[in-house]
């Protein structure tokens, strides 16, 4: 196998890489499950042309290139899927760790976000490759160009066209981290104590509640919007979470945003939450119950037999909302 300077085995190439092979994946199809499918065939194919003698300058720069071309053949079969799925499709979560510097956990956060992956899922799976690659990982159009085997003049009309369609975004960030944290945590508390009022006032007042089941379990049918109609729905949620069996909620950070688990009283999981704050308000509350969605974060909790067995219990009085 040819010598790679700073890996002496495959093992090591495969731990020093694969966290940029993964970001580029999963960035790009919003899916664990196949962002891990992708990189898993790009170090093959990276192993493969190493053992063969290949001249590799940069494994890095090769990995790359293979899983961005794979990403957007993976994901124009995904748009297939995406047109049947049941109810709301959301990115597979993930949790990250919080960092020490406040401007990389930032940018790390933002390329990462649960609304940042659904505005993607509007663009053409070229447009999103070169969106992700330029705006995210700073790539050269020059670069680019040579990883999707097009002209630098033809990535640059991608690259403009895909940020007039992300378009200008507001900051998703609070300034200050400590300020997002204890509003995610006043957003939490008032949901397990069904508090509207709290509830009403942590709200934008175009705020977005999403729910994805996938048709595995139930889940929203659509997307409520409205501060009113969104805080009636959380608090209901919030007030009969006990009966459908959800036993713990606990905090973590999800895609680099507040979020929370639900775990039942055995400690399987349930569903993820996450919310998106920005100018003090909450402005989307994103919510996987798909367990197939969830197999990557630990054992998954039967949802469907909790609310089944929710039903034979009584009902503690849950306004119905609008």
């Amino acid at each position: 196998m040819t010598e790679v300077p700073g890996a002496s085995n495959d093992a090591e190439l495969f731990e020093e890489l694969r966290p940029k092979a993964f970001g580029v994946a999963y960035r790009m199809l919003g899916s664990v499950s196949e962002a891990e499918d992708v990189v898993q065939e790009a170090f093959l194919r990276l192993y493969r042309e190493l053992d063969g003698g290949g001249e590799i300058e940069s494994p890095e720069a090769y990995l790359v290139t293979v899983v961005s071309r794979l990403a957007i053949d993976e994901l124009r079969s995904a748009r297939a899927r995406r047109e049947t799925y049941v109810g709301e499709w959301l990115p597979e979560p993930i949790l990250t760790a919080e960092d020490a510097d406040p401007a990389r956990h930032a940018e790390i956060a933002e390329s990462l976000s649960v609304g940042l992956l659904l505005v993607l899922e509007t663009l053409t799976p070229e447009e999103r490759a070169v969106f992700l690659l330029r705006e995210v990982f700073d790539y050269p159009h020059e670069r680019i160009a040579e990883i999707l085997g097009k002209s630098p003049p033809a990535v640059r009309q991608l690259a403009v066209r895909a940020r007039r369609r992300v378009g200008e975004r507001e900051p998703r960030f609070e300034t200050s981290r400590q300020q997002r944290d204890r509003l995610a945590d006043r957003f939490f508390e008032a949901f397990e104590e069904g508090n509207l009022e709290e509830l009403e006032i942590l709200l934008a007042d175009d705020v977005a509640l999403r729910g994805d089941g996938g048709g595995k379990v139930p889940a929203l049918a659509r997307v409520v919007q409205g501060r009113v109609r969104v805080a009636r729905t959380l608090r209901n949620f919030g007030r009969a979470a006990e009966r459908f069996g959800v036993a713990t909620l606990r905090r973590v950070e999800v895609n680099g945003e507040p979020g929370a688990i639900a775990l039942d009283s055995e400690g399987n999981l349930i569903a993820v939450t996450v919310i998106n704050v920005a100018g003090g308000r909450i402005h989307a509350v994103n919510s996987v119950a798909n367990p197939e969605k969830l197999r990557h974060l630990g054992t998954v909790g039967d949802l469907g037999a909790l609310l089944r067995g929710a039903k034979q219990r009584p009902d503690p009085g849950v306004d119905p909302g609008p």
